[in-house]
C-alpha cells in the first residue's frame, strides 16, 4: 500500500467562506445558553423551514459525517456499540445514535452535578439536546427507525414529527424525471405534509411561522443552486477546471448552512473560481488522463487520500450521483414566492428515492454530457439503499455507452470496511481497460 501524494492535485479553496461551516457547528453548541429551542432532523433538507421558525437544527447525517472526516467518530460508535448497535447498521445512524448516547449522559451527569470530564471533551458529546426531531427521509428503511430509537434514548419525552416520502420507481407508461401522475401526485402528497410540519413547529415555538423569512430563504438557496450548477456545467471541459471532490467540499453549504447573502456569495466565489481556472487553463487534476464518474456516498474517513489516489493514477474523477443529483439540484422547480411545492420536489428527488429506469436515466446523462470513460462504484457496506442498484446502473453504462466500471467496498463514516489494495488493483485494472478501447479507436 502506497499513500497518495499531494503533487498531483489541485484542490479549489474559496478564503473568503472557509469558516462557515465550523462558524455553524459551534454556534449551534451553544444554542441553549442562548436560550433557543434545538430540532434534530436527518433526511432532507427541511432546514430552511427551521430557520424560518427561529430554531437551531442538527442535521444527524451531517454531523456524523463531519466526525468521520476529522476522524473523531470512534467514541460515539463505541457507545453505540455499547447500547446495542451492531456495526451493520448504517454507520450514519449508528454514529448519531452514539451521539444521542454520550449527549444524555452528559445532560444527566450535568443536572446531577456530575460532569464528566472526559466525554465532555469528546465533541460527539457536544451536541445540544433536542427539544424534538423531524424526520423527512427518502429511499431509505432506516432514517425513520433512526429517529424512533433517538426518541427512546431520549425517555420516549421529546416529541417527534415525520414527514413520508414515497419512493419513485417511475414504472407507469407516463413515469419519468420531474415528469407524470406518479411525479404530480407525490408533489402534492409531501406539499401537504409540509404545511403540517409548519404548524407542528407552530406548537413547538408558541409563535406563528414566518413565511416571509421562508420566502427569503428560498430566494437565496435557489441563487445558490443556480450558481452551483452553472459551476458544475464549466466542468465539463477536459481537462475539468474543478473535480468531484471539490463539489464534496461543498456538500455541506448546500444542505444545511443557514440561507443568507454569505451563502450565495460562496457559490459565486465557486463559479468564478473554476471560471478562472478554465480562461488560465488550471485543471484540477495536472496530467488528466481519465474522466471518470463517481457513484456512491462519500467515504468521510478516506475523503483526502481518495482525492489524491486518483489525482495520482492521472484520473479526474468529474462528477456522480451523491454531488450531481442531489441538494437543490433543479432550482428551476422552486417559486420563491410560493416555494413549498418546489421544497416537496427536491425531498422527492433524493438520488436514494428513484427506481433503475430514473437512475440509469440519470447516470447515462451524465455520463455524455461530462466525457466520462469510466465509473468508480463505492459499494458503501452500510448503505444499502444507494449500492442497491449498482450493478444494474453498471450493465446499463457498460451496454449502453461502453463505458466499463469499477467497485471498491469502503462506508459512509466507518474507515474498517475500506480496503486500499482492492481499491488500487482494481482502478489500476479499469484504466488498463480504458487504454486498450482507446488504442483500438
Amino acid at each position: 500500500m502506497s499513500a497518495p501524494t499531494l503533487g498531483n492535485s489541485n484542490k479549489i479553496v474559496i478564503p473568503t467562506a472557509t469558516n462557515m461551516v465550523g462558524d455553524y457547528w459551534e454556534n449551534l453548541f451553544t444554542a441553549k445558553e442562548r436560550g433557543k429551542q434545538v430540532v434534530w432532523y436527518n433526511g432532507s433538507a427541511v432546514n430552511p423551514i427551521f430557520q424560518a421558525a427561529g430554531l437551531e437544527w442538527c442535521h444527524g447525517e451531517a454531523f456524523s459525517a463531519r466526525l468521520a472526516a476529522q476522524q473523531l467518530e470512534k467514541p460515539a460508535q463505541l457507545a453505540g456499540e455499547e447500547y446495542g448497535y451492531i456495526g451493520e447498521l448504517c454507520s450514519y445512524a449508528r454514529t448519531h445514535l452514539g451521539c444521542a448516547v454520550l449527549t444524555k449522559q452528559a445532560k444527566s451527569e450535568d443536572e446531577n452535578g456530575i460532569v464528566g470530564l472526559v466525554d465532555q471533551q469528546q465533541l460527539a458529546s457536544r451536541l445540544p439536546a433536542p427539544d424534538f426531531f423531524v424526520n423527512a427521509y427518502a429511499g431509505c428503511s432506516t432514517g425513520q427507525q433512526w429517529d424512533e430509537i433517538s426518541y427512546r434514548v431520549f425517555g420516549k419525552q421529546v416529541p417527534i414529527f415525520n414527514v413520508s416520502l414515497p419512493f419513485l420507481p417511475s414504472n407507469k407508461p407516463d413515469a419519468g424525471y420531474l415528469r407524470g401522475e406518479e411525479w404530480e401526485q407525490a408533489s402534492r402528497y409531501v406539499a401537504d405534509q409540509l404545511h403540517k410540519l409548519i404548524a407542528f413547529l407552530e406548537t413547538m415555538t408558541g409563535r406563528p411561522f414566518d413565511w416571509d423569512a421562508l420566502r427569503q430563504n428560498m430566494s437565496y438557496i435557489k441563487r445558490a443552486s443556480e450558481l452551483r450548477r452553472e459551476a458544475m456545467a464549466l466542468c465539463r471541459a477536459a481537462p475539468t477546471p474543478a473535480t468531484y471532490w471539490d463539489w464534496i467540499a461543498s456538500i455541506a453549504h448546500i444542505n444545511f448552512m443557514p440561507a443568507g447573502p454569505e451563502l450565495v456569495q460562496y457559490f459565486a466565489d465557486v463559479k468564478t473560481e473554476v471560471q478562472y481556472r478554465l480562461d488560465h487553463a488550471i485543471p484540477g487534476v495536472r496530467n488528466e488522463r481519465y474522466r471518470l464518474y463517481f457513484d456512491g456516498i462519500m467515504n468521510w474517513n478516506k475523503l483526502g487520500w481518495l482525492s489524491r489516489k486518483f489525482a495520482d493514477a492521472d484520473v479526474a474523477v468529474v462528477c456522480g450521483r451523491y454531488t450531481h443529483n442531489a441538494f437543490w439540484q433543479e432550482p428551476h422547480l422552486i417559486d420563491t414566492e410560493d416555494p413549498i411545492l418546489g421544497m416537496a420536489q427536491h425531498y422527492l428527488l433524493c438520488p436514494t428515492n428513484h427506481g433503475v429506469k430514473t437512475l440509469k436515466h440519470l447516470t447515462n446523462r451524465d455520463c455524455v454530457d461530462y466525457g466520462i470513460d469510466g465509473i468508480v462504484f463505492h459499494a458503501s457496506r452500510t448503505c444499502r439503499a444507494f449500492t442497491n442498484p449498482q450493478h444494474l446502473l453498471a450493465k446499463s453504462a457498460q451496454k449502453e455507452l461502453g463505458i466499463p466500471s469499477m467497485f471498491f467496498e469502503g462506508d459512509v463514516a466507518d474507515a474498517s470496511f475500506y480496503k486500499d489494495e482492492i481499491l488500487e488493483s482494481r482502478l489500476a485494472a479499469m484504466l488498463e481497460g480504458i487504454d486498450v478501447r482507446r488504442s483500438r479507436v
